[in-house]
């Protein structure tokens, strides 16, 4: 079988920063990863390299989704192909509709994947379905994108595009910062109803108790720009209890 997502001794700089020294991960079809590390170990660095977003300079290694070179195809294809991240930060689109946002964005990916595009009456039927089933008014979705939104609202927005778009492989960058108890759990219902065996999901966490709603069935520890430990969930509960610390030689 064929992995959805293989990062092989991918290193990255930021200026004069090299942030990422070799790191390696394997992401399967039906698999649910959580990345987690202390500030500064390279796991938004890493989130941001997959989606293709500028400023990032890979010095070395490879990234192949589906089998094929990802590194070689521009944000938009990546973004076609099923590549989705959810941002720790969503930005704010003053002027432009949720609504329409949706529409241009879902009609973009289904030109460039050479399938019809939707007239207004179907997409609104589809939307209409699809925020229902992640209980998300649809006055939300008549004002701009992300402004005024709370932070809850603001992932639960994201949680809905990626619902609308059926990504092959979604990355959540930290989407539980900001966010309070019942916002977290409101966000974490919409990501594990899009659970499924054809999909992969990157969970990129500080903390444990994100992965108390999503449960993954990985767990990796970042620390300097590289994986120093794998493990099932119980590694994430055994990280709570006694922090990164440890894995700073590591990762020397």
């Amino acid at each position: 079988m064929t992995a959805l997502l293989q990062v092989n001794n991918l290193q990255v700089r930021v200026e004069d920063n090299e942030i990422l020294h070799g790191l390696t991960l394997t992401v399967n079809a039906g698999e649910v990863h959580a990345i987690m590390g202390p500030n500064g170990s390279g796991k938004s660095t890493l989130s941001h390299v997959i989606a293709g977003k500028p400023g990032y300079e890979v010095t070395g290694g490879e990234i192949l989704f589906k089998g094929e070179d990802l590194l070689e195809m521009a944000p938009d294809v990546r973004a076609a192909r099923g590549v989705f991240l959810a941002f720790q930060y969503p930005v704010e689109i003053p002027g432009v509709t949720t609504m329409n946002f949706l529409r241009t964005a879902l009609n973009a990916q289904r030109k460039a994947r050479g399938e019809s595009e939707f007239l207004v009456p179907e997409f609104l039927k589809k939307v209409r379905d699809v925020a229902a089933s992640l209980n998300i008014p649809m006055d939300m979705l008549k004002r701009g994108v992300n402004v005024g939104f709370s932070g809850g609202e603001k992932k639960r927005n994201e949680v809905l595009q990626m619902a609308l778009f059926q990504p092959s492989l979604c990355i959540l960058d930290e989407m539980d910062s900001g966010l309070d108890i019942d916002a977290l759990r409101v966000a974490a219902d919409g990501v594990n109803a899009l659970r499924s065996p054809e999909r992969a999901m990157v969970v990129i966490t500080h903390y444990q108790r994100l992965l108390n709603y999503i449960v993954p069935d990985f767990v990796h520890v970042m620390s300097k720009g590289r994986v120093v430990k794998s493990g099932g969930k119980e590694l994430a509960l055994e990280l709570e209890a006694t922090g990164y610390a440890q894995y700073e030689d590591v990762a020397a």
